[in-house]
């Protein structure tokens, strides 16, 4: 098998026009060509008038040792890889029916099904806890906010089957080393479980909130077929963790160069306790209560730096026709999205954020009174305003609450300002989950006061419950940290000059997006294990190893793969 890569081909070809393009690519005669398969196309739109497609195809062809003999010096053509995924390990038969402590899998997003799925699949029988519902029920509760204002604290866009990324653009590209393909394996299961073909091989696939439900749902029957076991609305309040002197050292640099301890088990809202010496902590993370058990306990974390910003939302026809000119609209290239960075004149950095094609901003709290933005789409992105993030990097020393002191941050300060700048955006928006807004074109020229405008133009803002037009750079009542406020306001009009609309006047910033990724880090070692509790495995997004779908798939994988070896080769941690 071949893979030929950068064959590129008009936005226009006919159909038909694959098979002698790849013959001639090669230098064959097409009777040679014996088959071949898309593995990827993506576009250039670098030139809007002459938009080309670029695939990646593999592909068996006649007499191939010489047709790659001939062509050795092309680099754009080799031999294929082997892209099939194969368990690190399976367990014995019995393994289920022992009386053996079973592996626990905390939390069931993206990172947590992947783990749980691998482990299923390697015999291993896992225990799922997770804090929220099943989807279904899930989702009623999360519309219960967007429709009528009420929050559920343990159901919602953060907690319940699915993750944080049920409520997303299910976007499925990631920009990770992948160097065993394991990204592979999440599309294909994915496929598996109802996604579209096309994820395997479009340049950037994604799937809609829609999709996803039902595929989370099969997700789970198997892992219930293979002898898992998935327990929602339990919520895991302590760790029960055993001093072990002179035990094993952590494969990382543990803190102190101490022996680690182990895990034991778990403990629940409930009160029932579950032995395990096997813990894959798979959290997302706007999991604040389970960070501050963890950290009361003892587990080794750290600040990390995150951003915050706005949402702002464009008609997605303006983002069309920036990118694509004249060939807007063509069911190929669908609707388009955007990447923009700019560095400021104060030293931070501005980027786009989760850019959702013809989606729409919704309300992501998982706390009482506070307000949080995130961005969806559904599989067909066909709603009228594109939408993202622009938001701004901090440090662990811009959010430190012992301010002037010195030494570590502690992990749980990012936290601690979240919730100040998420009840601000409560009270700016007036209550009720309102989220504050303000026009681009007044917040870039400084309006206050009166002169702020109170009406929407040409752009109705999606967030539910609603928007409320205010001022989001008041002095002294800022939606957020004067130096953020200040770099996104410079960043809007260089924007403007990389897509002609994107600092429209009326344009629509809606606040505040500060969940972009975890604030902290539980940090491991090289056997993915915490540095200073053995069997206790970090994983996912709330550990600080992924941002996304895919990553956190392929990190939910790579943590099954170390624990489940290890288990079976009967390893303590």
């Amino acid at each position: 098998m071949l893979r030929i890569t950068e064959l590129r081909l008009p936005l226009d070809h006919a159909p038909d026009a694959l098979r002698p393009a790849i013959a001639a690519r090669l230098g064959i005669d097409e009777v040679d060509l014996l088959g071949f398969t898309v593995f990827r196309r993506n576009y250039d739109a670098r030139r809007k008038t002459a938009i080309v497609l670029i695939y990646t195809i593999d592909c068996e062809v006649a007499g191939e040792a010489a047709v790659l003999a001939r062509l050795a010096d092309d680099r754009h053509v080799r031999p294929a890889p082997d892209t099939r995924y194969r368990l690190v390990a399976q367990a014995p038969a019995d393994f289920c029916a022992s009386q053996r402590p079973r592996p626990v899998v905390i939390g069931f997003g993206p990172c947590g099904i992947f783990a749980a799925l691998v482990l299923a699949q390697m015999g291993l029988c896992p225990i799922v806890l997770e804090r929220g519902k099943a989807v279904r029920e899930r989702t009623k509760d999360t519309w219960g906010l967007w429709r009528k204002s009420v929050l559920n604290p343990e159901s919602n866009v953060q907690f319940g089957e699915g993750g944080a990324g049920t409520f997303s653009d299910g976007k499925l590209w990631s920009q990770i080393s992948d160097p065993r393909h394991l990204t592979r394996k999440v599309l294909e299961e994915f496929v598996k479980a109802g996604a579209p073909e096309e994820i395997l091989y479009v340049g950037k696939p994604h799937i809609g909130t829609f999709r996803l439900v039902s595929m989370v749902e099969k997700m789970r029957a198997e892992i219930l077929a293979l002898g898992g076991d998935i327990r929602f609305g339990q919520k895991v309040v302590d760790l029960l963790v055993e001093d072990a002197p002179g035990g094993e050292r952590a494969a990382g640099a543990a803190p102190g160069g101490g022996a680690r301890r182990q895990v034991r088990g778990l403990v629940l809202a409930g009160g029932e306790q579950i032995r395990t010496d096997h813990v894959v902590l798979a959290l997302g993370h706007s999991a604040r209560d389970t960070f501050a058990m963890l950290h009361s306990r003892g587990v080794y974390m750290e600040a990390k730096p995150f951003s915050v910003g706005f949402r702002i939302e464009h008609p997605q026809s303006l983002i069309d026709r920036a990118r694509f000119g004249p060939n807007a609209g063509n069911p190929i290239l669908g609707a388009a999205d955007y990447r923009l960075v700019h560095h400021a004149k104060n030293g931070r950095s501005v980027y786009s954020f989760c850019m959702c094609p013809g989606g729409t901003v919704v309300a992501a709290t998982s706390e009482p009174e506070r307000v949080v933005t995130n961005g969806m789409s559904q599989y067909s992105r066909a709603e009228r305003n594109a939408n993202a993030g622009i938001v701004v990097g901090i440090s662990p020393q811009d959010y430190r609450q012992d301010r002037g002191a010195s030494g570590p941050v502690s992990p749980l300060d990012g936290i601690a300002f979240q919730r100040f700048w998420e009840s601000r955006a409560y009270a700016l928006g007036g209550g009720a989950y309102h989220a504050p807004g303000q026009l681009v074109g007044d917040f870039v020229a400084g309006r206050h006061g009166k002169a702020v405008t109170r009406e929407f133009g040409s752009v109705l803002p999606s967030y539910k419950p609603g928007v409320t037009l205010t001022d989001l750079a008041e002095p002294g009542n800022e939606s957020l940290p004067a130096e953020v406020l200040a770099a996104i306001r410079e960043a809007l009009p260089a924007f403007e000059r990389q897509i002609p609309g994107f600092a429209m006047a009326d344009a629509v910033l809606t606040g505040v997006e500060t969940r972009t990724s975890s604030p902290l880090r539980i940090t491991r070692g090289k056997d993915y294990q915490s540095l200073n509790v053995a069997g206790l495995y970090p994983a996912g997004e709330g550990a600080g190893y992924a941002g996304g779908i895919m990553s956190a798939g392929v990190d939910g994988i790579e943590v099954a793969e170390a624990l489940g070896a290890r288990m079976i080769a009967g390893g303590s941690g």
